[in-house]
């Protein structure tokens, strides 16, 4: 049987381990491969050809060799470094690392998503320096998950199309729900907060932080995290941290 050819792409970075002595295994988001895992040999050794280049918070274009399990990364270039203003921040180094953490569970092997790999670099790029990452984060989560299918309902109830504003929301009705329809274990939230996520999810992040205020951004935050982790059925440990701060 003859052997996949190599093939190139842009690739963020999600999540490594070490594996062997010298080499490490890499989680890629690549944007027109969908999730690749590849193994970076020797690239912990200080004199590693590419070892600065292989982490997180960095697009790259690399060359990528199949094999059964595990590709092989060949050769690795720098496009753009997000790092600047994350790494030395905690808030925005536990966002970005969310970021990526959710963008790993909202993608798939060999499944090309341009979409998703762009929302990545945009969220790293605001996160920079917005002075609301958690914000970002949000923003990133709304609008990645309407792209996967879970697009949620903020102004009409999500069960019986009543018009809104509503005051309550739950992830497992979609979105808002009126006072007919809201399920045991529903969040209250102020009116502008549903509005606040829209805001969010249509991409228009300057006009949601000129309308937020301490309550409605933890409730944007809560709200969202909910969402995500009820629809991926699984909690994502970046998130926990950000927590626990």
């Amino acid at each position: 049987m003859a052997s996949k050819p190599s093939f190139r792409d842009r690739a963020f970075v999600v999540r490594t381990y070490d594996f062997g002595e010298a080499d490490r295994v890499v989680v890629l988001l690549t944007r027109g491969h969908g999730l690749v895992r590849a193994v970076a040999k020797g690239v912990r050794k200080t004199k590693s050809r590419f070892g600065s280049r292989v982490q997180p918070f960095v697009d790259i274009d690399v060359q990528l060799y199949p094999g059964r399990n595990l590709a092989t990364i060949t050769q690795v270039d720098t496009v753009a470094y997000y790092g600047r203003g994350i790494i030395e921040d905690f808030d925005r180094y536990t966002a970005a690392c969310a970021v990526l953490e959710a963008a790993e569970k909202l993608s798939y092997a060999d499944e090309a998503d341009s979409f998703l790999f762009g929302e990545v670099g945009t969220a790293l790029e605001a996160l920079q320096d917005n002075a609301y990452p958690t914000l970002v984060l949000d923003a990133f989560i709304l609008r990645a998950t309407a792209h996967a299918g879970w697009g949620m309902s903020l102004f009409n109830c999500a069960q019986c199309n009543r018009p809104g504003p509503h005051h309550a929301f739950h992830p497992a009705v979609g979105g808002a729900a009126c006072v007919h329809c809201r399920p045991p274990g529903s969040f209250d939230v102020e009116e502008d907060t549903l509005h606040i996520m829209w805001l969010l999810e249509q991409g228009y992040l300057a006009a949601a932080q000129d309308n937020l205020t301490e309550t409605t951004a933890v409730q944007v935050h809560r709200l969202c995290i909910s969402h995500l982790q009820f629809n991926v059925e699984s909690a994502v440990s970046s998130l926990k941290i950000m927590e626990q701060a």
